[in-house]
């Protein structure tokens, strides 16, 4: 936070939260002289045009538009939460196959994700404690029975794992914002006895895996891997035939607030970012009231995660519920902390709707309210795993490790159009379209410079203006198509 900025929040007598989702009033910004340009970068379907640049529009004068005339307003005045990173997941799944690539396609990989100039500039990331589904098999960290940790190891993750993190780290930059998340328990912790098929954590091992999140993140800095934050559970909902631990809202919220958040006080890891829930949007306000809604509770946590999965039950996207959760809860922050799409198909990468997919959320996930977004692996094989329970997925990019080939998704291009421009520290702007069939979102940047992403579901053509302050440049969205505008 700029110091300027953080007077003027003095003065009003409100210190503002990174997710704060009420729009924090400036002075009216001048877009004067006729220089203004935006550049533009365009990924459309059936074209050549991937994360492709696309011209230079400049802007001249427009007072009072035309109901007839369609436009994307900006209004860079009122300014909304602070992005802290956007990123997926650094797993298993994704580290061996890494392991499988030359060293000239792993270098390949590693830039498209993380180079900010050559690729899409990734600079979030998660990976999971203890195995998960996109794991080669269950593993824990622990020998069975050990309630005090005493055989407490992470050599498991260091021959795939903990090489892949620190090489992702390297690319952009020397630095990712990580933060980690458990499927489940050790088995002997849990009442059904095994780490797969939901089961609960048994009463007398609380403390114990409390303990458990702070020997791993210690573990890991040794290892030279900073955490930044941590989930509580990843699904807790979800009875799922991998690893996973069910705990109902007041469940977490009593762990959160008896164990985990005094322990991690105690360790003097009070400052790592403890996130609730951590799972769809459908249940995300009932979980958010309960825990957030108890004081005591309350003071641990930073914010809330959310998956994208709910469609697969019927209900929907859900976006107006992270809308309530912000209203509700303005000091606390939203996170997307998972999303893939399902079911692997080997013959459908080159299908448009899944680029759309992850266009559709990631702008309205911003919308209303979201300070960072996490896909799920960053890296699948040609037959969307491993994983030791069949579960395949799409990731934006695959690798056929027999050939030694990289496939991109449109999703990678997609995730690129908000990754690659929106810097961390950029603050939420308006932007309303005037016509429901263009959807948009815009920041800006620490430099100063406007992000507009306009996104086109459509199968029409759509001329519109880019207006900001009387100013206005004519451009075309193309069907089906995701464009970025920097206004410099």
């Amino acid at each position: 936070m700029k110091r300027s900025s953080f007077f003027n929040f003095l003065l009003t007598g409100l210190l503002l939260s990174p997710g704060l989702m009420l729009a924090q009033k400036k002075p009216a910004v001048k877009f004067t002289g006729n220089n203004k340009t935006a550049e533009t970068f365009t990924t459309a379907a059936n074209t050549d045009l991937r994360l492709s640049s696309t011209g230079i529009l400049r802007f001249s004068d427009m007072a009072q538009p035309l109901e007839t005339q369609e436009c994307v307003f900006v209004d860079p005045g009122k300014t909304f939460q602070t992005m802290i990173g956007i990123g997926g997941a650094l797993t298993d799944a994704s580290a061996e196959t890494f392991a499988k690539l030359s060293k000239e396609r792993q270098k390949e990989f590693l830039t498209a994700y993380y180079d900010k100039e050559k690729g899409i500039g990734y600079t979030l990331a998660r990976t999971n404690i203890n195995s998960c589904d996109f794991s080669s098999d269950s593993y824990t960290y622990v020998t069975d029975g050990d309630k005090d940790l005493k055989t407490f190891s992470i050599a498991h993750d260091r021959q795939y794992k903990i090489p892949f993190i620190k090489a992702a780290a390297g690319a952009a930059g020397g630095k990712l914002t990580l933060f980690v998340s458990p499927w489940s328990p050790p088995a002997w912790m849990k009442t059904n006895n095994s780490m797969l098929q939901g089961g609960k954590l048994k009463p007398e091992f609380m403390q114990s895996w409390a303990s458990y999140y702070v020997r791993f993140i210690k573990a890991y800095e040794a290892e030279g891997i900073p955490v930044w934050g941590l989930t509580v559970q990843n699904e807790p909902m979800a009875t799922q035939i991998w690893e996973s631990c069910i705990f109902t809202a007041e469940e977490e919220r009593d762990f959160i607030k008896n164990y985990l958040g005094p322990t991690l006080q105690k360790q003097a890891m009070g400052n790592k970012k403890l996130i609730a829930w951590d799972h769809n949007r459908d249940l995300i306000y009932q979980r958010a009231g309960t825990i957030l809604s108890d004081p005591e509770a309350a003071k641990y946590v930073w914010g809330v995660g959310f998956h994208w999965y709910e469609t697969w039950t019927g209900a929907g996207m859900n976006f107006e519920n992270l809308k309530r959760v912000h209203e509700a809860f303005p000091d606390k922050n939203l996170i997307f902390t998972e999303g893939c799409v399902e079911k692997f198909n080997a013959e459908q990468v080159n299908e448009w709707r899944l680029g759309e997919r992850y266009g559709t959320s990631i702008l309205n996930d911003f919308n209303n309210g979201t300070a960072a977004w996490t896909d799920w692996n960053v890296l699948l094989d040609e037959k969307g795993g491993p994983n030791h329970v069949g579960n395949f997925c799409f990731a934006p990019v695959h690798a056929d490790t027999k050939a030694d080939k990289l496939i991109y998704t449109n999703s990678y291009y997609y995730l690129g159009h908000f990754s690659k421009f929106i810097q961390p520290g950029a603050k939420r702007i308006i932007s309303s379209a005037s016509r429901d069939n263009l959807q948009t979102t815009a920041f800006i940047n620490p430099d100063g410079k406007i992000v507009v992403v306009v996104l086109n579901l459509t199968d029409e053509k759509l001329p519109y203006y880019l207006w900001i302050g009387g100013k206005a440049a004519e451009t075309t969205s193309l069907p089906h198509s995701i464009t970025t505008l920097i206004i410099k």
